[in-house]
């Protein structure tokens, strides 16, 4: 794919294309060096937090220490965004994604990378707000709380920076607000909240177990969510 890449920028130049590769789990260095050469990035997605034992299975413990090397990339300057590729593929949940990146294991609970590999907290962050922006070209308009960029934000349930590393995906939104305006609340900022969305199609699973499971951390209490069965973070 590379090889057809160069040949293009050959006779068309990219000239600042903002253009990407998905995935890139088995990425090499020398391939990450090309798509920087092309000025291009490399979107991220979480597949490995799911698929990860079995990648394992198939070709071992030590080829799964660098799927995909995101480190690499960050030290080589590749511009990198973070996302889920939901729903054909993983969750669409943000914190199993940064739980992953951060802890560098499965939902499993299986250790996949060495702390070369694992992201701190603020840097795994930022690959999802204003690393993404840069795949959409829209650096400076959002992806960072500050004047002059989209007013879109969450208050979360916990401080994503300070509880332990296994509370990380099990953290929820508590109010979201786009472009200014609050599309969602719970707790304490449930009388924000605007009329529910309906959903469509009705019969989907999330007509009987809203929101997103997730199973509660060690020592959280848990209580039912009303008219289901689903256990869900209190």
């Amino acid at each position: 794919m590379l090889d057809v890449f160069e040949k293009v920028n050959r006779d068309i130049p990219f000239n600042g294309l903002h253009w990407f590769f998905d995935h890139a789990e088995t990425i090499t260095e020398r391939n990450i060096e090309r798509v920087k050469a092309l000025g291009g990035g490399i979107a991220v997605q979480h597949r490995m937090a799911f698929q990860g034992e079995y990648f394992v299975d198939r070709y071992g413990k030590d080829a799964v220490k660098h799927t995909p090397p995101v480190a690499k990339m960050l030290e080589l300057d590749v511009p990198v965004g973070l996302g889920t590729d939901a729903t054909r593929v993983a969750s669409y949940n943000p914190w199993t994604a940064l739980y992953w990146l951060v802890s560098g294991r499965t939902v499993g609970g299986m250790a996949m990378y060495d702390d070369e590999n694992r992201l701190p907290r603020d840097v795994a962050l930022e690959l999802w707000t204003a690393g993404s922006a840069w795949f959409s070209s829209e650096q400076g308009k959002k992806g960072r709380i500050e004047q002059d960029q989209l007013a879109d934000l969450v208050v979360l349930s916990k401080d994503y920076f300070n509880v332990p590393e296994e509370e990380i995906k099990g953290i929820e939104s508590v109010m979201t607000i786009v472009d200014g305006k609050v599309v969602y609340a719970a707790g304490h900022f449930t009388p924000l909240a605007p009329p529910a969305i309906p959903v469509v199609p009705d019969w989907s699973p999330v007509v009987k177990v809203p929101g997103h499971y997730c199973s509660a951390p060690p020592g959280t209490e848990t209580h039912r969510r009303r008219g289901t069965d689903a256990p869900v973070l209190r």
